[in-house]
């Protein structure tokens, strides 16, 4: 079954904290994500730069569509030497689309996800939190949402994830390269 946002019909993936995200699972070594992610097109694996020296090698598996014209990676996942698969990026327009208990979370205009989110949590009585760049999403320590810009709107981005080694929370752990969405730096 595939989800509407208005950007690009996508594929459903199912969501399972400190478990993964569809047919990839935290933990897995770069051949295992790679041969995961067959089902999905074709993949490139290319090491990332080491920004901190605590954080063992890291790589890479960008994950393009079969059958798309050249465009960035529907999926991105980076893989330590030490803890395996450690975080997922769905692209905000070509990825597959990834719900929270029934809230979609990818390729959102950030402001109606906003609103969305509030309702959620007023509904279900849980919190929900603001990343340190604004942008609202679940209560959740295995979900960093990123903004990336779309055309002229800012759409939902966001990163599945497990502390790698040598970090204290999702936020240590994210990868540099996050950082820097379209070219642009976000911090």
């Amino acid at each position: 079954m595939a989800f509407k946002t208005g950007v690009a019909e996508r594929d459903e993936w199912s969501y399972s904290p400190t478990v993964g995200v569809g047919p990839l699972r935290f933990g897995m070594t770069v051949d295992e994500v790679v041969e995961a992610a067959e089902m999905l097109g074709q993949t490139k694996v290319s090491d990332c730069a080491r920004d901190h020296a605590i954080f063992t090698p890291t790589w890479k598996v960008e994950v393009h569509r079969r059958g798309v014209a050249p465009s960035p990676p529907a999926v991105t996942a980076y893989v330590s030497q030490a803890v395996g698969l450690f975080c997922i990026a769905a692209d905000a327009v070509h990825g597959p689309q990834v719900a929270y208990d029934g809230l979609p979370l990818v390729g959102r205009d950030l402001s109606e996800l906003e609103s969305d989110a509030i309702a959620y949590a007023e509904a279900m009585d849980v919190p929900f939190r603001y990343t340190p760049e604004g942008y609202a999403g679940p209560d959740d320590s295995g979900v960093v949402m990123r903004g990336q810009l779309v055309g002229q709107v800012l759409r939902s981005r966001p990163l599945f994830m497990v502390t790698r080694d040598g970090a204290n929370t999702e936020w240590d752990s994210m990868p540099s390269e996050e950082y820097r969405v379209n070219g642009h730096s976000t911090a």
